[in-house]
């Protein structure tokens, strides 16, 4: 009766692991499509999502945002087979490490801007100005030319792809404030546009596709945030935006990435989405 006991037991716990074993499998198919990482650019991984499910009904492809940095870590974990992220993961850059076992795919050019409230009058910033207001060094509106408000600072979290380009890009690597009553983060670029659209004294930054509703994209040194003066050379505020995958991607991954790659959707909804194709770039 014992050694039936143990003969059962034995049984059962080898059905649990192969079980599991399975499971861990049809979670990695090549037919299954997991987007997660950036917020930046979910606009463009979401539309994309859309456009890619009609010519392939049968594959399974679910698309979130949190940061950049969850976009490699969660392919590594093996919770998405794709990672969005705002800069190649497979180089260092200030503040994160490269992530190694991954390959890089470019898929657009992502224009970032500063922005304020619609009701704000100041309509130009230049990099000084920025570094300042950002540090907490200028802590009144009117010290540029608006309001006599308190500027309340809005920034990204450590982690934010959007983050590290508007820091390296638009303050040359100034400082970051990190506490005071006129100060807060946000997790996601959705929630930097409402902390800036429901208060007349904020200031954040995000990419050109989120800049609609109650804000507005300042100009920096002079130069509208527009995807032509990012074409021409005169703003300087970008980055490249990636996929990531754990090695060379397979079957529908490798679809999912291509069709953002091509002609069709460069020139199309991602344009529309105020990104800018990778071949416009020199």
């Amino acid at each position: 009766m014992k050694l039936f006991k143990r003969i059962a037991v034995s049984t059962l716990a080898l059905a649990v692991a192969v079980g599991f074993s399975l499971n861990s499998a049809s979670a990695a198919s090549s037919n299954n499509v997991v987007v997660a990482g950036s917020t930046a650019l979910l606009p463009l991984t979401q539309q994309a999502a859309k456009e890619f499910k009609r010519s392939n009904p049968k594959v399974k492809i679910s698309v979130s945002g949190s940061s950049s940095i969850a976009g490699p870590q969660s392919v590594l974990k093996g919770s998405a087979t794709i990672g969005a992220v705002d800069w190649d993961a497979t180089k260092s850059v200030p503040g994160f490490s490269a992530f190694k076992g991954l390959k890089a795919h470019k898929i657009a050019v992502i224009p970032f801007a500063t922005i304020v409230n619609k009701s704000n009058p100041v309509s130009n910033l230049t990099t000084k100005q920025l570094q300042d207001i950002f540090s907490g060094k200028i802590k009144n509106w009117k010290e540029v030319g608006g309001k006599n408000a308190e500027i309340v600072v809005v920034n990204r979290k450590h982690g934010s792809g959007t983050r590290v380009n508007y820091q390296m890009k638009a303050l040359n690597s100034s400082k970051f404030m990190t506490t005071g009553s006129n100060y807060k983060e946000v997790g996601k670029s959705g929630e930097m546009t409402s902390a800036v659209e429901s208060n007349p004294n904020a200031i954040g930054y995000v990419d050109l596709a989120y800049v609609k509703g109650n804000i507005k994209a300042v100009k920096y040194n002079g130069v509208e945030a527009t995807t032509t003066n990012v074409i021409n050379g005169k703003y300087k505020v970008w980055a490249y935006g990636y996929l990531v995958t754990k090695g060379n991607p397979t079957g529908a991954n490798a679809s999912f990435i291509k069709y953002i790659q091509s002609s069709k959707f460069q020139n199309g909804s991602l344009k529309k989405l105020k990104f800018i194709p990778i071949s416009k770039m020199k």
